[in-house]
């Protein structure tokens, strides 16, 4: 299974446009346009068609557990 595979099942899952995506993404500081999304969303023979690379997907993966958990909580200092 590719990487293109996981985000779009992640995609249906989840119920998630290109805006939350984007959105999930923007978490973890990491910018991406619609267009490069529809890209990796199209099929492998389409000439349009773009691997989605580890450092998206990871990405996603992490903005993923702050849009559901919310961010990590600092450490307390004890003074």
């Amino acid at each position: 299974m590719s990487n293109n595979d996981i985000m779009k099942k992640l995609r249906v899952a989840l119920k998630f446009t290109d805006d939350d995506i984007i959105e999930v993404l923007s978490l973890v500081d990491f910018r991406v346009t619609k267009t490069e999304l529809g890209a990796i969303f199209r099929k492998e023979d389409h000439p349009n068609f773009k691997p989605c690379g580890d450092q998206l997907l990871r990405n996603f993966l992490n903005g993923l557990i702050i849009y559901k958990r919310g961010p990590r909580p600092s450490p307390r200092t004890s003074s």
